[in-house]
């Protein structure tokens, strides 16, 4: 790499890559709907073209995506763990422990509120988005499917009560490295984040809780839900010890043990309770662990189990990942090939030279950590990435850290799922068979925090005036 000799793009030709892949990408995934893996491996090879024309290597390409896969590789094998933990949380009956009894307990014009609550209050408990979707958030999108409720609202409340909890909470990876690449005291970036995250999920509990009372039950829906839960009374053999696996995700996280030993140990205990309460064999449980679960494992077939209820089921398994794992391989192409070429870094220095107040630097602080996170995937580096951009200018514009890593949050934490072509959204739209367009209607939290961050960056300059904020702890 140090051996390339490379000559530096200008701005305008920097925009010509920008400008073609951004149409594939919008035009290919957003309007003609096509693979969002090919549309992005073709905006990679635009940026692969542009580097090679201006002097790197191919190998340059190849050695960066190397790191990045090398540095995501915990992240990858937690994506391998959620669908081996699906699969057994099925054929051992927690995920239909909890189906069950939320169908006995929930009442529909509330279960898109209690989908925002719940899983905020147990991201917040365990310090991770992923693990709270991937557990207790399959569980609520079953009920959903259950009672015939709109499976893209509550996907959105999921998915904002998740990320909700994953920005509060102190044993957050994400929040801790937000913080560090800022400077600022985790605590003091928790408290200031409260600024932007209370509003916010103000509105989307309102928003949550109006759409649901909007909606009107009919007689098929509860009969609907009725002959879900005697299908699973039928099937499984439901008890309380069947929450064991979710005891174990939920103390492991908060004892701060690492999430891949906490999953793995959930699932072995999940298969352990298949064999115990469900009566299933070994082959049945490993099949359910690799390919996924099946109501066939259990003895069940088409004759006894009704399709709507197979469709609930019948999921999870390492296999289940493997879409998305190749997904995250051609993201780390599309960023490395986008590093390389400089050209997104070239339009943001020329823009930086145009920042003179706090609002705007607020609004393209936002805007370059949204576009950074779509470009790189990967949210770790994309804090420091912004930090090495914007460090200087916060600090000159005499702006407290908790300022910058407010911005990174709510530009680049939470909004990481709102794009097809990144992993975390296409993970959650492949888990929920939801598609693109219907994944962004529930979405509520997360773009009203970005609205009320950039709110918070204008209402600085205009009711600040010399910047002496120290109530908030705003200014230095």
């Amino acid at each position: 790499m140090k051996n390339d000799t490379t000559n530096r793009p200008s701005v305008g030709s920097a925009l010509v890559p920008i400008a073609m892949a951004l149409a594939i990408l919008i035009i290919g995934i957003g309007i003609l709907k096509y693979p969002a893996e090919l549309m992005l491996l073709f905006a990679g090879i635009v940026f692969a073209i542009f580097s090679v024309l201006y002097g790197h290597k191919w190998e340059s390409i190849i050695e960066t995506m190397g790191s990045k896969i090398k540095k995501a590789l915990p992240a990858i094998l937690i994506l391998f763990c959620i669908g081996l933990l699906i699969g057994t949380w099925m054929i051992s009956g927690t995920i239909p422990l909890f189906v069950y009894y939320g169908l006995e307990i929930i009442n529909p014009n509330y279960l898109y509120l209690i989908a925002f609550l719940v899983t905020a209050i147990v991201s917040t408990c365990v310090g991770t988005s992923w693990g709270s979707a991937g557990t207790i958030g399959v569980a609520i999108m079953s009920i959903a499917q259950t009672m015939d409720l709109s499976l893209a609202i509550t996907a959105g409340a999921v998915v904002s009560g998740a990320y909700f909890g994953d920005k509060l909470s102190p044993l957050s990876d994400t929040t801790n490295m937000s913080s560090i690449a800022a400077g600022s005291n985790l605590y003091e970036h928790i408290k200031h984040m409260l600024y932007t995250a209370v509003p916010s999920s103000i509105l989307a509990i309102i928003v949550f809780t109006v759409v649901g009372f909007g909606m009107e039950t009919d007689s098929s829906q509860l009969s609907n839900i009725q002959e879900m839960s005697a299908g699973l009374d039928q099937l499984f053999n439901l008890n309380l010890l069947l929450l064991l696996p979710a005891v174990v995700v939920i103390v492991g996280s908060l004892m701060k043990k690492p999430p891949l030993i906490v999953l793995f140990s959930s699932s072995v205990i999940a298969m352990i309770l298949g064999l115990v309460t469900q009566g299933a064999s070994f082959a049945n449980i490993f099949a359910s662990a690799v390919s996924g679960f099946n109501v066939d494992m259990l003895g069940a077939g088409a004759n006894v189990i009704s399709e709507d209820l197979q469709s609930l089921l019948n999921r999870g398994g390492l296999y289940s990942m493997y879409n998305a794992t190749f997904f995250v391989f051609v993201a780390f192409f599309f960023a490395s090939a986008l590093e390389i070429s400089q050209a997104l870094n070239i339009i943001l220095e020329s823009i930086l030279a145009h920042l003179k107040t706090i609002g705007s630097i607020t609004l393209s602080s936002l805007i370059t950590g949204f576009a950074v996170i779509n470009c790189t995937s990967n949210a770790l580096v994309s804090y420091f990435l912004v930090q090495d951009i914007y460090g200087k200018v916060y600090k000159k514009k005499n702006l407290h850290p908790v300022n910058l890593s407010r911005n990174m949050e709510d530009s680049i934490t939470i909004t990481e799922v709102l794009m097809p072509w990144q992993s975390q959204g296409f993970s959650w739209q492949l888990h929920w068979v939801l598609a693109t367009s219907n994944f962004y209607h529930g979405q509520f939290l997360t773009l009203a925090d970005f609205y009320f961050q950039l709110y918070m960056g204008f209402l600085l300059r205009l009711l600040g005036g010399d910047l002496e904020f120290a109530n908030w702890n705003l200014t230095r």
